[in-house]
């Protein structure tokens, strides 16, 4: 994939064999402020990988902008470190590069990356990747929607199939954020007798957190959830779980904290957290954390809880693991995928077992969290050097 440095039609300069990067959605959401999701972190590492031999992406208002080399080396890098003029300074940019007229079918026979499912629902988007001729690479971080369509909002199972037939019907190559999410694509795609593109698991790396503050951020024993409050996260059952706890423990109870921004499909969730008077000074909500305090937060905790339905990769168990925080979870595949024996788990409705890892791993001295302690020590994290070096070699093999 190395390339060759020329000239380019805007006087910037250009890399034959260069790629496209697809960062409309990081764009509009920076934009309005949004605290970065999981699938956006996974962008932006993209972004860091890629920058140097790639070219930006946006779409406004059903045109596509590809940016000059300069412009997109402009953009990435206020992608990579947003300030509080990244509004401005997206919009003069993308303004600026949208005067251009680059040459008519220079896109075509270039590999596009879509990072984050965007737009792949759209007719419109799909017929305008064949106009182009690019050759669209997506990674597909997972087939919830169609497996546990019960735990997703009205409509977004059909608006998922319609992101999968693109990705079947038009992709290059699929890039799947662990094993269990690309064999859920090969059974769609031969369900649907759909021929599966050239694809390639590559596990994704946790975020790299700041150092924790030395100071406890509360007294007393607690515990973390990390995500998005949604109906699959399974959040529900912890706050009757820790309801039972108050009434059992009173003031000795356990805390919870729950990191996350509120979702959809959660008035169940809200109804316990905003009514509820048995965990009033035992639950807290916290809807927008730095990284900074989400690393002290998980660093004095007893354990992360992750007791979802249904997850593509799980990317807080990884982040937890690697800072060194123990884990219970979910008996789910993927993990097991990612973290191997460390963890203990639970089914995600067995409610006796999560109670009995709980009070276990309150106690001063728990045996079975410093087991999991010495577990930890052979836990390898995935790596962003790792992924990308399939990545990268997955490309050289589509050529």
């Amino acid at each position: 994939m190395s390339g060759i440095p020329c000239g380019d039609e805007d006087g910037s300069y250009l890399v034959v064999n260069e790629i496209l990067i697809d960062v409309g959605r990081l764009v509009y959401r920076f934009m309005k402020g949004r605290l970065p999701t999981g699938i956006d972190r996974v962008s932006l590492a993209y972004v860091a990988h890629f920058a140097p031999r790639a070219r930006a992406v946006v779409r406004v208002a059903g045109r596509t902008i590809v940016l000059s080399r300069a412009g997109s080396d402009r953009l990435f890098a206020h992608l990579l470190a947003p300030g509080p003029d990244f509004a401005w300074a997206a919009r003069r940019i993308v303004g600026l590069e949208s005067l251009r007229l680059p040459q008519p079918g220079w896109m075509r026979g270039r590999f596009l990356f879509n990072t984050s499912h965007s737009s792949l629902e759209l007719p419109a988007y799909r017929a305008q990747l064949r106009r182009q001729g690019v050759k669209p690479l997506f990674l597909v971080h997972d087939l919830i929607p169609l497996t546990h369509p019960e735990y997703c909002r009205a409509g977004e199972r059909d608006r998922h199939v319609a992101r999968m037939e693109t990705v079947l019907n038009v992709g290059c190559g699929v890039i799947a954020n662990s094993q269990v999410t690309l064999d859920d694509l090969r059974r769609y795609a031969m369900a649907r007798n759909k021929t599966m593109p050239a694809a390639v698991a590559a596990p994704l790396a946790p975020s790299p957190l700041p150092p924790p503050s030395a100071n406890r951020p509360l007294d007393g024993p607690y515990f973390v959830m990390l995500g998005t409050i949604e109906p699959r996260k399974n959040h529900w059952l912890m706050l009757q779980l820790w309801r039972r706890l108050a009434e059992r423990y009173g003031d000795l109870a356990p805390s919870l904290v729950i990191i996350g921004q509120r979702g959809w499909e959660y008035e169940n969730v809200e109804d316990m957290l905003e009514r509820c008077e048995a965990l009033r000074g035992k639950v807290f909500e916290r809807n927008a954390c730095s990284d900074a305090e989400v690393s002290t937060f998980l660093r004095h905790a007893q354990a992360l809880l992750f007791p979802s339905f249904a997850e593509g990769y799980g990317m807080p168990l990884a982040e937890a693991l690697a800072a060194g925080v123990p884990v219970i979870a979910s008996d789910l595949p993927v993990f097991h995928a990612i973290a191997g024996d460390v963890p203990d788990y639970a089914d995600p409705l067995d409610v006796p077992r999560w109670m009995a890892l709980i009070e276990e791993y309150a106690q001063e001295g728990s045996v079975a969290r410093s087991a999991q302690v010495e577990r930890m020590v052979r836990y390898r994290a995935p790596t962003w050097e790792g992924h990308f070096a399939t990545v990268d070699a997955f490309l050289d093999g589509l050529g």
